[in-house]
Order: C-alpha cells, then structure tokens, then sequence
C-alpha cells in the first residue's frame, strides 16, 4: 500500500517547500485549500487573506471541521492507488480524525516548526500573498481558536525544525522520505 503523508505546521513554516519536495519525489498532492478556492470561485471572490478565511470558517460552520478532508477523500482514494500522496493544509483535529480512521497506518503526520518571529519574517517577504505581522498575528490566533489546528501539530508523528535554509529543509525531508 501506498503512504500518505500530511504536511502540518503554523503559516509560514514552510510546509508549501515541504510539499513541493514532496512531489518532486514521486508524490502526488492532495491540496485541501483547493475546496476553499473552489468554493470562492463559484461564489466570484478575490483571493486575499480575508476572503480565504471567512471562507474556510464559513464552510466549517456548516458542514463541519471535518469538511475538508470528507470532500477531498474520494481524490486521495483515486490517487493512493497509483502512487504515495501527500496532503497540504490538513489544519483541524477532525480532518486529522476522519483521514486516519480511513488510512489508519499508512497516514502520518509530519510537522514543519518554524520561530514565530522568523515564520512572521518569512510572511512578510514572501511573493504571494505576503501577511503584516499584525495579519500573520491574527492568521495564527485565527488557526488555533477556530480551525482547532494546534491538535494535529501536537500529535505529530514527525517533526521537522525548519529554522534554516531551503537547502537545510530539503536534507531534514530527504531524511524523513
């Protein structure tokens, strides 16, 4: 059987670096943002910050925490057949719940931790979407009170320090794979 893995960390770790890796190992994506995006789409939002978020809570408010990973289950069915898949943007306790009860051992979690101070650095200079830290401040307070997503981070079965270069990250992940 193939494996999955689920790239979980605060904004701004580097999980995107993490999962990009990933795929040029072999390993197909699962992006569980894409229900968020696509749900935006239909509704004709910009992306931003703000929309994403009001977005990702409106969605959980309805159809549950879980409501990510039940609506991204059927591609990760149709992907592990053929290859090992890694899963970015896994946040609450529940999708954690509802992917492991399906996979049981062969799903795992991997946590990227990163300093606040240098994920909030990191934020502020990246390309796309760049956050203040006054909006990074808010993402992280966002994440943890209403996405429930301190849970899987805890109960990670791998944790990865990425404190230092892309080349360094890279080297941990080779490790890890």
């Amino acid at each position: 059987m193939n494996k999955i893995v689920a790239v979980i960390g605060m904004c701004g770790s580097g999980k995107s670096e993490a999962v990009k890796y990933f795929e040029d190992n072999g390993y197909e994506k699962v992006y569980f943002g894409e229900v968020v995006m696509d749900e935006m789409e239909k509704l004709g939002l910009d992306v931003n910050e703000q929309n994403e978020r009001a977005t990702r809570e409106r969605l959980r408010n309805e159809y549950g925490m879980g409501v990510m990973a039940i609506k991204s289950i059927e591609k990760i069915d149709k992907l592990i057949e053929k290859s090992n898949v890694v899963i970015e943007s896994l946040y609450s306790w529940e999708e954690f719940k509802i992917v492991k009860q399906k996979y049981r051992d062969d799903f795992r979690l991997l946590c990227i931790y990163t300093t606040k101070d240098l994920r909030y650095k990191r934020l502020g200079n990246r390309a796309i979407r760049p956050l203040s830290i006054i909006q990074a401040e808010s993402r992280d307070i966002s994440e943890l009170e209403n996405l429930d997503k301190g849970g899987p981070i805890a109960y990670a079965d791998y944790t990865i320090i990425n404190d230092g270069t892309l080349d360094d990250l890279k080297k941990q992940l080779k490790k890890y794979i």
